[in-house]
């Protein structure tokens, strides 16, 4: 499961990363070539996503790596903290891009050339399909990290569009409006910002061993609840890393029984878990005495 889900997400890295790199490298000769401010934002921020792709790409092949000595739970948190390193350079980005663009604003400078809309709709297209195609593989994956770069992906589609929004109204309102190119590439830097925030929360939450949704909670709680001589489970802890589960239960059962029978349910529990749910990694199931009416 592991080797198939890491080719697949190396599949993913390498069509981006190509894309990437070609994108940057025509975005950047349009914008110097056409005099486009936001053209040239919009092409380091393709250069991002290239070596975003790079961190993605190595947090997918370290949290694949199976458990050792040193790491008993295994890798998995590489992966949101992959996505956390992808979102902190969309944050570095977006400053970039507003230095730039805010220095261009308050000094003359040459109006873009039209060809760069051009070769913005061009970009447009490419980034969004893209985007889409990593997006569904994400899903497919339950990858926090492949989807962080897929919505890096979106980020560089719509600040390609609000740079050819700014170099369309540059164009036909003339010189007198040649700053709207600026103000584009300000308002990019806003979107590439706020992308990059939505994207580090869940990462920082997932590396603080975040709960997951209630949902899923219930549903380890009902299928703990589903082993014969389960009379009640007290407690239900669960932490993710990667796209494992690691669970903690307590459960509770006859105050009568033997250690040994109690002690198989427990097996009982960890292996009904563990067959209905893939995600599951380990479980940790710790027996109490069941005391009607009692609710610790």
């Amino acid at each position: 499961m592991r080797r198939t889900r890491l080719q697949r997400g190396l599949r993913v890295i390498l069509v981006a990363m190509a894309v990437n790199l070609s994108l940057a490298a025509t975005k950047l000769a349009a914008g110097i070539w056409g005099h486009s401010n936001a053209l040239i934002g919009d092409a380091v921020e393709s250069l991002t996503d290239l070596l975003s792709s790079l961190i993605v790409w190595r947090g997918l092949a370290v949290a694949a790596a199976p458990p050792d000595k040193e790491h008993p739970y295994g890798h998995g948190k590489a992966e949101p903290l992959a996505a956390a390193a992808v979102a902190m350079m969309l944050l570095f980005a977006a400053v970039g891009i507003a230095l730039q663009a805010g220095h261009a604003l308050f000094n003359r400078h040459e109006p873009p050339e039209a060809f760069t809309l051009w070769v913005l709709g061009a970009v447009i297209v490419v980034k969004e399909l893209l985007y889409r195609f990593a997006l569904r593989e994400a899903e497919i994956m339950e990858s926090s990290a492949v989807r962080s770069d897929a919505w890096h992906h979106r980020s560089d589609a719509i600040t390609s569009l609000a740079a050819a929004v700014g170099i369309g109204v540059a164009l036909v309102g003339g010189p007198r409006w040649a700053a709207a190119d600026d103000v584009a590439a300000l308002v990019a830097a806003a979107v590439v910002g706020f992308n990059g925030w939505r994207l580090l929360r869940p990462a920082l939450h997932e590396l603080m061993d975040a709960a997951p949704d209630e949902d899923d909670r219930r549903r380890l709680r009902e299928l703990a609840g589903e082993v014969e001589g389960v009379q009640r489970v007290e407690k239900c802890l669960v932490r993710k890393a990667g796209v494992q589960w690691f669970v903690e239960l307590h459960i509770e059962v006859d105050a009568g029984m033997t250690v040994a029978r109690a002690h198989a349910i427990a097996h009982a529990v960890e292996d009904h878990l563990q067959a209905c749910l893939p995600a599951v990694a380990d479980v940790l199931v710790h027996v109490e005495p069941y005391e009607p009416g009692f609710r610790s």
